[in-house]
């Protein structure tokens, strides 16, 4: 995954529909920098750069994200 206005700089995708994917239940979702005034993603979970840097430190192999 490539953009060029650094949306994707940090990316977490957040397990959903991916192991192994089901037809029926949606794409993938990820967690990744916002655009400017938090436009709408498609799908996904966006988060200004600044709070991302400030979680990804506390995030590891067994982190557990509950998003509501």
């Amino acid at each position: 995954m490539w953009r060029e206005d650094g949306l994707y700089d940090y990316v977490i995708e957040l397990g959903w529909n991916d192991d192994p994917p089901l037809p029926g239940r949606g794409s993938a979702i990820f967690m990744h920098i916002t655009r400017e005034g938090y436009t709408p993603t498609e799908g996904c979970v966006a988060l200004r750069r600044r709070d991302m840097e400030r979680l990804l430190p506390h995030l590891g192999p067994q982190t557990i994200l509950i998003i509501r």
